[in-house]
């Protein structure tokens, strides 16, 4: 069992589970503020801050070391899309604030920066699933996934001082809970 890559696919359930929330909100004729704020806290600090960091810092890295290019290929499309998919967040946090001032056209650009992140990640989700963490289960030893399964349960649990990754899995069940109906 590959338990670092596991461990990435693990966080993607859950960012997709954010990433549906954000497709119920966007079909809503108003938006509640606190909870737009809170998707914003938690793809800047669980799917960007702990998941692409693990990513960015940790797998990347091994992968150039296995031969991959961070300048062609899967890894720099990954790394070219984060920064997309910051770009987004980016515009949705501003158009929180412009909706706050009461801007007429902020909920509109607000969703359609919500669409266009729902959208580059769920794309980039099921290319990291299926093309690079097969490369990267391909590539790596046993110990290289030791090593990094070790390296992420750290960041998981939070032993850099922040939150670990399961209040942030908590914060998102709670606004699932809210946002989409259970069968």
């Amino acid at each position: 069992m590959n338990y670092a890559i596991q461990n990435l696919e693990d966080d993607h359930v859950s960012i997709l589970k954010l990433i549906d929330v954000m497709n119920r909100m966007v079909q809503l004729p108003d938006a509640n503020v606190a909870h737009l704020e809170e998707v914003v806290a938690l793809i800047r600090n669980f799917a960007d801050g702990l998941h692409h960091a693990k990513e960015e810092t940790l797998l990347f890295p091994l992968m150039e070391a296995k031969g991959f290019s961070r300048q062609q290929g899967p890894v720099a499309v990954m790394l070219m899309e984060h920064e997309q998919g910051r770009a987004f967040v980016r515009g949705i946090a501003d158009q929180i604030q412009f909706y706050k001032s009461g801007q007429p056209d902020a909920l509109n650009l607000l969703y359609a920066n919500m669409h266009g992140y729902s959208e580059l990640l769920s794309n980039h989700i099921a290319k990291e699933n299926n093309i690079l963490f097969r490369m990267a289960d391909n590539a790596f030893t046993s110990e290289d996934q030791q090593s990094l399964i070790a390296q992420f349960i750290a960041i998981d649990t939070g032993s850099g001082g922040g939150p670990s990754s399961l209040d942030y899995v908590q914060r998102i069940e709670t606004l699932a809970n809210q946002y989409i109906q259970s069968n």
